[in-house]
């Protein structure tokens, strides 16, 4: 990964499971198409090192569609069409900070302020959503969970959706949790905790700046 998370994480790539899950992903892309590319797989740790995390967005597992996926959850690559999901977090972002919404999708921006931009599973197979759930992605994510939650210094750990809100055990008490649905078509509007009207932005900021640590959350053209 070439920065800290490689001391951090260098006991993950000992263990069995890490053998197993890499030997899966290589038969997989041997048989066809699988996103993101390899040399963006653990894109979110590159962009964003330890030390500088401030907020983890949770996903699920990368965009399947063809070239959506970047390695940085719900971002996609400037020139590809913005997803559903991430159009209705772009329209919580403007009720929620009165920003207007950029005309591209990458998120690199956040990354780059200390968003950790996470899926909790980090392959996919083309046109197939959680075709890798279960191959051991989740035992390497939830540790980068783990390593974020102990650190004393507080983070905001954003949990979308039911898979996400599942590792709110992995998190310690002076962290500061934000949950509701996922933001997909399907999920953003429900009435148990719905994404829209969450104000996870600036929920997450007033959180912050109590350590002068907030994020910019606005996305340049």
């Amino acid at each position: 990964m070439g920065t800290n998370w490689d001391t951090l994480l260098a006991e993950e790539s000992a263990k069995s499971y890490w053998t197993d899950l890499q030997r899966f992903v290589a038969d997989e892309r041997a048989r066809g198409d699988v996103y993101p590319p390899e040399d963006e797989v653990f894109a979110a740790l590159n962009a964003t090192p330890y030390e500088e995390v401030k907020v983890v967005i949770l996903g699920q597992d990368p965009y399947p569609g063809s070239h959506e996926a970047n390695g940085l959850a719900f971002s996609v690559q400037n020139g590809i069409g913005v997803p559903a999901s991430l159009r209705n977090i772009f329209t919580e972002l403007e009720s929620d900070l009165g920003i207007d919404r950029p005309n591209h999708g990458s998120l690199t921006h956040w990354a780059n302020e200390g968003v950790l931009l996470l899926n909790t599973v980090l392959t996919v197979r083309a046109d197939q959503r959680d075709s890798h759930r279960g191959a051991g992605w989740e035992t390497f994510t939830d540790e980068v969970l783990r390593k974020v939650s102990a650190r004393d210094e507080p983070v905001v750990f954003m949990l979308w959706g039911n898979p996400a809100r599942s590792k709110r055990n992995l998190i310690a008490s002076h962290h500061l949790v934000i949950e509701s649905s996922h933001p997909s078509d399907l999920s953003a509007g429900r009435t148990s905790q719905p994404f829209y009207g969450s104000r996870p932005f600036s929920t997450a900021n007033d959180f912050l700046k109590v350590t002068g640590r907030e994020i910019d959350w606005r996305i340049p053209d």
